[in-house]
């Protein structure tokens, strides 16, 4: 099928909701993929940050074949064992003595936590359900369904939708203060990504983090954390939250969990485990054997290859080479943040036409947060292809910055 084909199909038949794609990839492999003209990019942007292991991995491929060829889904009325192991690696990675639930995306992973925070409330406050109150971070994005977009404050997101659901409140994201002085006896938690992605890249600090996990001892409430993003090994260790030597009260995962497969997931502590009961929740296709053993094999291959010691070793480098970038452009490069494998610089514009040039370079980057350029590679990315891919950063920055000097 030729390229004019595929882009007729799509505007004939596929909703606009994400503009016209601009080209079209046709196959890949490790952190390369390429287009139906042939040319070949460095992926990092990962499926927004889904492709742990790059594409088609040769491990993950053959979990996927070998699954296919026995038992691809059975319903939630009945056990499988795929589900199983994966509910207790997941329960071993978040520090034991909690229970996983399985869903499809990250949406629903944190529709399932804002559900959580609910049961919870109601729990305490009794039959009149006054303690229900969400405090979420500036910039915050926890997904498009109607929970995930009332917790999300962006316009973008919540524009033409309203009216929402009730309940959430705002606080800057690292101001602990800001948090506490919105507390009240209507508020059943607080929720936060450690690492936020489409808002721009903005970590939460070790020490907002621990005062937050104090924060909501001290007044009985839950403290959720969204590690759609920046979970499964992408900060440098499984959970990002890991750094700050804190265990949050529940937990959304998906994206890379599956390496390239749908798959979300909830971790929570068995202290609020039992407020969801048979019937209460529940999903048909969440946990199916093929997804849980693609998202096994994932964990397997991150664990066998020590792919957290080359994100936290390389991530390092990157972060590094970027902030050269930043001290040789600092009109044009305003910040430099991140962690691991989930970078972003922040731009003296809109990051737009530089994703372009980029990807007309070579290379494949997402935008975040207004004027922030994403950098979201393979997990198994080596110092060589982060070189390669600073190479045609510099490249492409280097220009804009001299034509943006040539107009003044």
């Amino acid at each position: 099928m030729t390229t004019q084909n595929t882009e007729q199909l799509y505007k004939d038949n596929v909703l606009g909701n994400y503009g016209l794609p601009p080209i079209t990839f046709t196959r890949g492999r490790g952190v390369r993929v390429w287009d139906d003209a042939d040319k070949e990019y460095f992926d990092f942007c990962s499926g927004i940050a889904v492709l742990t292991l790059g594409h088609c991995h040769p491990r993950l491929v053959s979990a996927i074949q070998s699954q296919a060829g026995e038992l691809i889904h059975v319903s939630n009325l009945y056990r499988n064992e795929k589900q199983a192991q994966l509910a207790a690696k997941l329960n071993d990675k978040a520090g034991g003595g909690g229970k996983v639930f399985f869903c499809n995306s990250g949406a629903e992973a944190n529709e399932a936590l804002i559900k959580l925070s609910r049961l919870y409330g109601k729990a305490k406050s009794g039959a009149e359900a006054k303690q229900f109150k969400v405090i979420v971070a500036e910039q915050a994005f926890h997904g498009r369904t109607f929970g995930g977009m009332s917790a999300t404050p962006q316009e973008k997101i919540q524009g033409g939708f309203r009216p929402l659901v009730p309940g959430f409140e705002v606080a800057p994201l690292n101001d602990l203060q800001a948090f506490a002085d919105k507390v009240d006896e209507e508020t059943s938690a607080i929720f936060v990504e450690t690492i936020q992605g489409e808002g721009g890249v903005n970590p939460c600090s070790i020490e907002f983090l621990q005062g937050l996990r104090k924060l909501c001892d001290d007044e009985g409430i839950l403290l959720l954390i969204d590690e759609v993003q920046c979970g499964a090994g992408r900060s440098g260790t499984f959970f990002a939250f890991e750094k700050a030597g804190i265990r949050p009260d529940a937990i959304g995962m998906a994206k890379g969990l599956g390496g390239g497969v749908p798959i979300g997931a909830v971790w929570m502590d068995d202290k609020h485990a039992s407020l969801f009961h048979a019937g209460s929740h529940g999903t048909t296709f969440g946990g199916t054997p093929l997804i849980c053993a693609a998202a096994l094999e994932t964990i397997s291959v991150i664990e066998n290859e020590k792919l957290l010691a080359n994100v936290s070793e390389n991530g390092a480098y990157f972060m590094e080479q970027l902030e050269a970038l930043k001290a040789e452009y600092p009109d044009y490069v305003l910040d430099v943040r991140g962690q691991g494998y989930m970078l972003g610089i922040q731009i003296a514009e809109a990051p737009f036409e530089i994703v372009v040039k980029m990807r007309d370079a070579g290379l494949v980057v997402p935008p975040a947060g207004g004027n922030v350029i994403r950098f979201l590679p393979p997990l198994i990315a080596t110092k060589a292809d982060i070189d390669a891919a600073l190479e045609i950063v510099n490249s492409v920055i280097a220009a804009r910055v001299a034509e943006l000097s040539a107009v003044v």
